[in-house]
Parts: C-alpha cells; sequence; structure tokens
C-alpha cells in the first residue's frame, strides 16, 4: 500500500513540474513541489466554498448578505454539498501525499513539552530534533482528517435526509457536522496565523515553493540537518557571525 501511493505520488509530482516551475535560489531551499501547492490551494479554495455556502445554509438570517455571490439561498444549499465533496477529496490527496511525514514521533512529543517556549518566543530556535512538520502541524492534520470523515459521513445522511436515515440520525449529523465545522474554523485561524506572522515566512513556501535556510534551521532544524547535511546549531551561529562582522558567505 505504501510503495503504491508513493508511486502515485511520485507521479503526480512528475505531471507537476512538468507544466509548473518551482525557483530555489541561493540561501534558499526546495520546500514544497508544484504538486503539492496546488492541492494546497484547491482544498483552501474548498474548504471555504463549503464554508460560506453552510454558513448561507444554517445562519441564513446572518449571512444572507454573501448568498447573492452564489446565485441565491436555494443555489447555496445545491452547492454546499458539492463544495463539501470537492473539499475531502483534495484533502484525500493532500493526506495521501503527506502521510508519511505526518506520522507522530517522539520528536512531536519533545516539541509539545517545550511549545509554551516556542509560542512565546522565549525558544529562538524550535527543538533540534524537529522535521519537517512539528507537532502542531501533524495535530491541525490528523484533525482535519477526522474532521472530514466526519464531514463525509454526516453530510451523507444530511443530503439523503430523514426518509433513509431517519430524523434521529439527521439531528445528530447535524450537531456533529456542525461542531466539527467550527472546530476547524478555528484550526484554520490559527493555521493562518502562524503561517504569516507566527512564523514569518512560511506563506511563501506555498507560493513560490522554497524558503530561506534561516526559516528551514530555526522552525525545522532536522528537516534542515537531513537536506544539507549541515548542523542547524552552527549554521545559525555562523549566519550570526556574518551579520556582525558584515561578511559574506
Amino acid at each position: 500500500m505504501a510503495s503504491a501511493v508513493e508511486r502515485f505520488d511520485d507521479k503526480a509530482r512528475e505531471s507537476f513540474e512538468s507544466v509548473g516551475h518551482t525557483t530555489v535560489y541561493r540561501g534558499e531551499l526546495l520546500r514544497h513541489p508544484v504538486y503539492t501547492r496546488v492541492l494546497h490551494w484547491m482544498v483552501a479554495l474548498f474548504f471555504f466554498l463549503a464554508l460560506f455556502t453552510g454558513f448561507a445554509v444554517y445562519l441564513p438570517w446572518l449571512f444572507r448578505w454573501f448568498t447573492p455571490f452564489f446565485g441565491g439561498g436555494p443555489l447555496s444549499r445545491v452547492m454546499h454539498p458539492w463544495f463539501g465533496i470537492g473539499f475531502v477529496f483534495f484533502f484525500g490527496l493532500q493526506a495521501l501525499n503527506w502521510l508519511q511525514p505526518m506520522i507522530w514521533t517522539a520528536a512531536d512529543s519533545n516539541w509539545t513539552r517545550n511549545m509554551g517556549k516556542i509560542v512565546s518566543g522565549e525558544a529562538k530556535m524550535d527543538p533540534p530534533d524537529t522535521g519537517f512538520f512539528n507537532a502542531g502541524q501533524k495535530i491541525q492534520f490528523w484533525e482535519i482528517v477526522g474532521g472530514c470523515l466526519a464531514y463525509l459521513i454526516t453530510g451523507i445522511i444530511l443530503w439523503a435526509g430523514a426518509r433513509t436515515f431517519g430524523r434521529i440520525s439527521v439531528a445528530i449529523s447535524y450537531v456533529v457536522h456542525d461542531i466539527s465545522a467550527l472546530i476547524m474554523l478555528g484550526g484554520i485561524f490559527i493555521h493562518i496565523y502562524e503561517s504569516t506572522f507566527g512564523q514569518p515566512g512560511t506563506f511563501q513556501s506555498m507560493i513560490r515553493g522554497a524558503v530561506s535556510e534561516t526559516w528551514a534551521w530555526t522552525f525545522h532544524p532536522a528537516w534542515y540537518k537531513q537536506v544539507t547535511g549541515r548542523d542547524p546549531q552552527q549554521a545559525c551561529e555562523e549566519a550570526r557571525r556574518q551579520m556582525t562582522t558584515g561578511s559574506k558567505p
């Protein structure tokens, strides 16, 4: 199964790289190839389309002002489940793409123990064993996996209605569906903050596909060492000396 997924991902990356391009300048590292970036933005697009049409369906008295963008209230109700299917589909591809690096390890447990210092800024660098993704990113990933399963199951029940699944199942599905959406929306707000203000330089990794070496050794030291073979702490100290003396690398 794992090899089949890897072959699929490799083929997809090759196909997308043939039509897209990632430029990595001096002092930068490749973070996300074209395929990953396309999936990320398709997931984001369908998430917000499903979110806005969902608000229009469940809270029309508050969000009816943007239903005209989707052709009105009735069409918003029709389009909502299709947007949801698009979201689950593209995130499913992203989940296969990221399955291996999202597996929880001892390094992630170490990251959570130091989370207070990391979030507060007391720790200037993430723990040395932080790999391609940190524990916070993995928690959100698996939260979205769970949310997608909840959306899919409850969405089918709501779509088919009480005649197929009964009124109790529909009532429970409404609650689970809405709670899952609110939890995921909260996670998305955190994600947006961390990718912009929380970890400056992260946003460009999903635009250009590359990050600076400074960003890599600061937030993902083990990944930096893996791809460069250099010690992240030494690289950081060397960069500081160069800034102090004004010399070039």
